[in-house]
């Protein structure tokens, strides 16, 4: 299949800060000095190694510099490439890692106003998500009402694994700021690294945490369905991001299965997991996890059961795919207008009003 040419929304993009310094403009003054003066480090995380081959396409490298971390490759490269109208900044730096929630809010906001100042203002196409600091939901939640008013900002965006099941009601108020003002949860692979990737100790090698991805999606999804988070928050929608999709046939029957004989303790689990997933959850397409020909990708979306749970992404500048066929074999027509434009709309509000 060609790469999308009719104006896709890319749900998943990530501009990458060209490193701390960057954001001492952005910074107010008690934090430019904490962070000169502490000499604090570059918060880079493992989640996506800088030299290994996912995290980037060789040809998308440049001499010096992170991959992304200019606008003029991010144009080039992804926007002009594929035609996008619209696309998603998921900026992944690394604040989760921090254990106190202090600093991690003052690098949180500074991120955001990098993100509005040097990407957004700049760029017509770009929207992006709000980064939150997960260690304080109180401090999460002034974030989102700080930048609530920006309409360019169209989601909330957190790390699949950190310190603790994301159903816990720890976190809801986080859900109830990105409900009341109508922004989804954007749930994106990645970790803190307080605790191993795995539930049996740390693994070895990358290869084996970037699977091991999967299990963590699959398990913050039981959570918020079994926590009661979209029985308190039915207007709220989580999309899983870099997730992978072929697994959640499986999970949700399983699931559902064991919900069907455990209800009564979780009573305000109303409705079957997979209907609550249809309405409440998405996941974006990249990287697919599907099999190689087009007949059996067709089962697999049958087994999803709605054609509304996937998003277009790129995930640019990670590499998920050959060459630039970032839409898989075998869709329908209709199909690809969905996941490359009506899925996108439907999930994301913001993207349909104005920006003034």
């Amino acid at each position: 299949m060609k790469p999308p040419r009719i104006g896709a929304i890319d749900c998943d993009i990530h501009p990458a800060l060209p490193g701390l310094a960057t954001l001492l403009p952005y910074l107010s003054d008690h934090w430019r000095e904490m962070v000169q003066q502490a000499g604090l480090h570059e918060l880079e995380t493992m989640n996506y190694p800088p030299g290994a081959p996912i995290s980037a396409r060789a040809d998308w490298r440049p001499v010096n510099g992170k991959a992304a971390s200019t606008l003029e490759q991010l144009r080039a490269q992804a926007l002009d490439r594929w035609e996008t109208s619209l696309a998603i900044c998921n900026c992944l730096y690394g604040v989760q890692m921090l254990f106190s929630a202090d600093p991690a809010a003052g690098l949180s906001r500074a991120i955001n106003l990098w993100m509005a100042r040097q990407w957004l203002d700049k760029e017509p196409r770009l929207r992006a998500s709000i980064l939150v600091p997960m260690q304080s939901p109180e401090l999460a939640v002034d974030e989102i009402e700080h930048w609530a008013n920006d309409k360019r900002f169209v989601q909330v965006l957190m790390l699949i694994t950190g310190d603790a099941p994301l159903g816990k009601r720890h976190y809801w108020p986080i859900y109830a700021a990105a409900s009341r003002h109508g922004l989804p949860v954007g749930l994106h692979a990645g970790s803190s690294f307080r605790y191993p990737t795995t539930p049996v100790g740390w693994t070895s090698y990358y290869a084996e945490d970037y699977v091991n991805q999967s299990q963590a999606f699959q398990t913050q999804l039981s959570s918020l369905i079994c926590e009661g988070v979209f029985s308190k928050y039915p207007e709220l929608r989580v999309v899983l991001l870099e997730s992978g999709f072929t697994w959640l046939p499986a999970h949700l029957w399983h699931l559902t299965k064991f919900w069907r004989g455990l209800r009564m303790e979780v009573p305000w689990v109303d409705r079957p997991p997979f209907e609550i997933v249809r309405d409440q959850v998405r996941l974006t397409l990249q990287p697919v996890d599907a099999p190689p020909r087009p007949e059996q990708f067709e089962r697999l979306l049958e087994h999803m059961g709605s054609d509304k749970l996937l998003l277009f992404s790129t995930d640019y500048p990670h590499w998920q795919f050959d060459g630039d066929e970032a839409l898989p074999e075998g869709l329908s027509g209709e199909l690809v207008r969905k996941i490359l434009i009506d899925n996108p709309r439907e999930t994301y509000p913001r993207l349909m009003e104005t920006v003034q």
